[in-house]
C-alpha cells in the first residue's frame, strides 16, 4: 500500500493578500453553494486508481477555509467519506486565518474529525500586519489560538514571515518569542518572496519599495533557525519547524514525491505518474463541472529526470535529505561528481552519513543556488 493524501482547495477570501499567488478571490461568497456541489460531483467522477493507496492525511487550504459554514465543510466531508476510506487519517488539517474561525465554527470543526489546525499569524506588529494587507489584529491572533485550545485541537501551526520592508531584526525576534511561548506545535516560518502577479511583485517592480537585502535576509534566516531550533522546534523542511512528533505528515507526501488526490479550483493532484491541475477559475471550475466535464486543465507524465530532480530538489530541502541509494544505480556516478563540485564551491555547505547527502544550515541558506547545481 501507498500512504496517501487528499488536498482540498477553497479559494474564497475576504480579502486577497498583497502578496500571495495562491488562487484565491473575494465577493463571492454567494458562489459558495454552487461551489460545494461542483466539488461534490469531481469528488464523486474522479477516476484516478486509488485500490493501492492508504489515505492518511487531508489538508483542506486556500483561500481562507475558515470562511466556510460547518454545513459547506460537513458536505465536502460526506462526500469523501462516500467515495474513500478515510480511516485510516491520521491527520486532518485546516486553515484558518485569526478573526475568521469563531469558536463556535471551531467546535463543529473539531467534532467532524479535524485535528490539525494552521493559523495564518504572519506578523503580530500592526504596521506590518497593515502592509501585508491583512486583516487582523494580534489580539485576534491571540483569540483564535485560544479558542482553538478551547475547543479541543492539540495540533497548531502558526505561519510566519519575515524578510518583510521596514520589519526589523526586532520586530521579528519579538514575533518568534510571542509565538514560542504560546507553544503551538509546529511553526512554518518563511521569507516573503515577490511572485509575478501580486500587487507586491508591482510594488518592486514599478520602484514603490524595495525588499531587504540578501545579507539581510541570511541572517534572518540564520536567527529563525537558531532560536526556534533551541525553543525545541526543530527544522525538519527548510521553512517548517516542529515539536518532535508534530510534523505536518501532508506536507511530507509532498516532499517525499507520494501520491495525493486534489479537487477544487487550481488544486493540483499526483498519482505517482502523472501530475495534473484544475482550472485556476471558480467560474471555469464550476462551468466544467455543470456540463459534467472533468475540471482538470492540464496533465502531464512525470518522466525519469522529472521525477529524479524533484527526488534531489525535494529531499534536499528537508533536514533528512537524499538517500544517494535512491538515485538510479547509471546516474550515481555523475551525480556524485556533481556532490564533489558543489562542495568545492560553496564549503562547509554539504554533508554526508551512510550514503545520505544533505545540506547544512548554511547550504540551507544558499538551497537556491546549490539545488540547481545538483539537479540533473
Amino acid at each position: 500500500m501507498k500512504y496517501a493524501g487528499i488536498y482540498i482547495h477553497i479559494p474564497f477570501c475576504a480579502v486577497k493578500c498583497m502578496y500571495c499567488d495562491f488562487y484565491s478571490i473575494t465577493d463571492r461568497e454567494d458562489a459558495i453553494p454552487q461551489f460545494v456541489e461542483a466539488m461534490c460531483w469531481e469528488i464523486k467522477n474522479c477516476t484516478t486508481d486509488v485500490s493501492d493507496w492508504e489515505f492518511d492525511t487531508i489538508f483542506i487550504g486556500g483561500g481562507t477555509p475558515s470562511l466556510l459554514k460547518a454545513n459547506h465543510i460537513d458536505r465536502i466531508l460526506s462526500c469523501l467519506n462516500k467515495s474513500y476510506d478515510l480511516s485510516n487519517v491520521k491527520e486532518f488539517t485546516i486553515e484558518a486565518n485569526p478573526g475568521e474561525a469563531p469558536k463556535d465554527r471551531l467546535k463543529d470543526l473539531k467534532s467532524m474529525g479535524i485535528n490539525r489546525l494552521s493559523i495564518g499569524v504572519q506578523s503580530l506588529q500592526p504596521q506590518l500586519l497593515k502592509f501585508l494587507t491583512r486583516i487582523h489584529s494580534k489580539e485576534q491572533v491571540f483569540e483564535t489560538y485560544n479558542n482553538a485550545r478551547a475547543s479541543g485541537f492539540n495540533n497548531i501551526n502558526c505561519d510566519l514571515i519575515y524578510s518583510i520592508p521596514n520589519q526589523t531584526l526586532n520586530m521579528w525576534e519579538q514575533d518568534l518569542s510571542t509565538i514560542i511561548k504560546m507553544e503551538p506545535e509546529h511553526i512554518s516560518a518563511y521569507a516573503l518572496t515577490v511572485e509575478k502577479g501580486t500587487d507586491l511583485f508591482s510594488m518592486v517592480y514599478n520602484n514603490k519599495i524595495s525588499m531587504p537585502s540578501d545579507r539581510q535576509g541570511g541572517e534572518w534566516f540564520i536567527k529563525t533557525h537558531d532560536i526556534l531550533s533551541y525553543n525545541g522546534y526543530q527544522p525538519y523542511e527548510i521553512s517548517n519547524f516542529s515539536k518532535a512528533g508534530f510534523e505536518c505528515r501532508h506536507n511530507l507526501h509532498y516532499w517525499d514525491i507520494d501520491p495525493y488526490l486534489a479537487f477544487g479550483p487550481s488544486a493540483h493532484g499526483f498519482d505517482g505518474i502523472h501530475r495534473w491541475n484544475n482550472a485556476r477559475s471558480l467560474d471555469q471550475y464550476i462551468e466544467r463541472i455543470r456540463t459534467e466535464k472533468s475540471p482538470i486543465s492540464k496533465i502531464e507524465r512525470i518522466e525519469l529526470f522529472d521525477h529524479l530532480n524533484e527526488l534531489i530538489g525535494f529531499g534536499l530541502r528537508m533536514r533528512k535529505g537524499v538517500d544517494i541509494n535512491m538515485i538510479p544505480v547509471d546516474h550515481q556516478k555523475e551525480f556524485q561528481k556533481k556532490i564533489a563540485l558543489v562542495s568545492k564551491k560553496y564549503p562547509d555547505c554539504l554533508q554526508s552519513a551512510s550514503n545520505i547527502i544533505s545540506l547544512t544550515q548554511k547550504g540551507m541558506l544558499y538551497s537556491d543556488r546549490i539545488i540547481p547545481e545538483l539537479i540533473f
